[in-house]
């Protein structure tokens, strides 16, 4: 059965950090993108950065740049995500996510989904 399993959401002023992770198991993810996505109420599923497979290298949300840094092991099956200057629009719940597709930026990309961890960042 594969899990990818998320931790570290919490509460935290604006300004501050916190670090997400999420653990997969079940089966190897050699080929596939890990990555963030996040969804604020009320609003649709988001895209927030994703390690990129094919180029070794993290792809970015705009609204994300330069605040957030992903890092992945992949020995470990995990995918990591540094969110610092946390601002209040930063407020979701934050879901890991695996996929094998090219649309790295879509929800529609990715096959497999953790239950999310809640973050939110009071003003």
């Amino acid at each position: 059965q594969v899990q990818l399993v998320e931790s570290g959401g919490g509460l935290v002023q604006a300004g501050g950090s916190l670090r997400l992770s999420c653990v997969a198991s079940g089966r190897t993810f050699y080929g596939y993108h890990m990555g963030w996505f996040r969804q604020a109420p009320g609003k649709e599923r988001e895209f927030v950065a994703a390690h990129n497979w094919r180029t070794s290298s993290p792809v970015y949300a705009d609204s994300v740049k330069g605040r957030f840094t992903l890092s992945r092991d992949n020995p470990k099956n995990a995918v990591y995500l540094q969110m610092n200057s946390l601002r209040p629009e930063d407020t979701a719940v934050y879901y890991c996510a695996a996929g094998a597709l090219a649309d790295i930026g879509e929800v529609n990309g990715y096959d497999y989904w953790g239950q999310g961890t809640q973050v939110t960042v009071s003003s």
